[in-house]
Formats: C-alpha cells, structure tokens, sequence
C-alpha cells in the first residue's frame, strides 16, 4: 500500500505509522547554510582584525602572516565547521535554526569521518562558489543533499516534526452492551502495535484511507474477537483496544496482590 502525506506533512506509512525522520527540504537547508556561511566569514573577519593588531605590535611579519592567512582560512571554513558538528552530533549553527541535524542514509548518527568529508567539500562547493555548486546538487535529489553529503552518505534530517501524542482509546458507547459479553482472545503483538498506531494516528488519515486501513486491520483480528458486533470497523477496533487494555490491566493487579500476599506469608514464616 503506497504511503499517504496528510496536512501537516507526516509522512505516514500503509500501516498508519509515523515516520519521524523526513528530510529538512531544499530552501530550510539553503538558510541554515547561509548562517553557517555567515558564521565562517565572521570568524574570517575577526581575524583579520586580529592580524592588524599583530602587525602593529610587531609578532607578524611578511613571511609569517601569509602562513597564518592559510590557517586562518583552514580553521574558519573547515575546523571549525567539523568541531561544531562533532560537538553538537550533527548539528551547526544554521541547523539548529532550521531544526535539522545530519545523519548516515541509514539513520544512523554521523561521526567525525562524515563531517570531516563535508568540510572539506563544503569549502569547495559552498565557500570559494558561494554556495553554487551545493544548489546545483541539492536542487536535483530528494533529500537535498550537497556533493559533500553524496560523498559522505549523509544528508540532513529534520528534528522538528509534529509529535504524536498518544491517547488512550475510551470504549464507544454503541459498544457498551457487547463489551460485557465479548470474548478477546490475546492479538500478536505486531498486529496490537498496528492496531494502536492506526488508532493514534486515524484522525490525521484522508477518510477514504482511514476507512480502508481499518477494514484491513479488523480483518486480521477478527479471528480473535467473537462475537463480532455490527458497528464500524474503526469502533470494533477501539472495542478490541479498551478490552484487551482493561484485561490486562486487571492480570498486572491480581499478578500484583499474589505477590503481595506471597510475600506477607514469607515475612510471617
């Protein structure tokens, strides 16, 4: 079942899970770009305020301030850029304006090696062409990533998504009656799980999607639940939910007075 995008961009899967892990588009990444690139240049510029100074007082010469030009340069646009996204697992100045943060393709967390290969191409592709050759490459893939991200097998990830919040199902009224004669047997534990992240995220589904993930969701636990009573499948779902809730809420109380009463006899022996 192909995914469904609803109104505040989540992406969500044929399964009606969340996938919290969309990437930062191409204009967000282009103005956390630009502060980086501001950042650099403003430590560029103290420095050579600093390098005036330093002529003054007679610590540089000719000989040694062009030495001191390439490491200045070295640290502003690639030191620095590394310890920061180091420091901060993935983060920079820009990105923690933008909300993003660089991973692995896989998701994983990016290391010292990734930002490392970024800053070196990111002085070439962002700083010496302004930031051209970084457009051309993120313009044209869907993670928007730069040459040093294609490389470096990154790219940026948002970190600032809408939170689902989860809520517990309460019982339909229409179900008030067959809840006191229902029989639920125990579900496996992945179609529990689908079941209650459909039910979490239902309200965001389009209503023809909404509607069909239900469907398929009760026909796989209708083997479970008898007898089967004529409401929505959405509603029978929230029946299974509560119930199977309610049950096991009350095997943790009685697994909880066993023990307490097992106990007391041990103190009393």
């Amino acid at each position: 079942m192909s995914a469904s995008i609803d109104a505040s961009d989540e992406v969500l899967s044929g399964e009606a899970v969340a996938i919290d892990v969309q990437p930062v588009g191409f204009l967000l990444r282009a103005v956390g770009a630009i502060i980086d690139m501001l950042l650099g240049f403003l430590l560029f510029i103290l420095w050579i305020f600093v390098r005036i100074w330093l002529f003054d007082i007679g610590i540089l010469d000719e000989a040694t301030d062009r030495i001191a030009m390439v490491v200045a340069l070295v640290v502003s646009f690639v030191v620095v850029p590394i310890a920061m996204e180091v420091a901060l697992k993935g983060r920079s100045l820009g990105k923690l304006a933008v909300g993003g943060r660089i991973v692995r393709v896989d998701g994983g967390a990016a290391g010292f090696r990734h930002a490392f290969i970024r800053a070196l191409l990111g002085a070439l592709e962002i700083y010496m062409t302004l930031g051209g050759i970084a457009v051309l490459a993120g313009a044209f893939n869907a993670r928007s990533q730069r040459l040093g991200d294609m490389v470096a097998g990154t790219y940026s990830q948002r970190v600032r998504t809408p939170k689902l919040v989860p809520h517990a199902p309460v019982l339909p009224p229409s179900l008030a009656g067959w809840a006191q004669v229902a029989d639920v047997a125990r579900l496996p534990d992945r179609l529990a799980r689908r079941i209650s992240q459909f039910l979490q995220t239902a309200p965001r589904l389009a209503p023809g999607a909404r509607v069909r993930v239900a469907q398929e969701l009760l026909s796989e636990a209708a083997p479970f639940v008898s007898p089967m009573p004529p409401v929505s499948a959405e509603e029978v779902l929230v029946g299974i939910t509560v119930l199977r809730r309610e049950r096991e809420r009350r095997a943790l109380q009685n697994a909880d007075r066993r023990a307490e009463k097992l106990t007391g006899r041990r103190i009393g022996v």
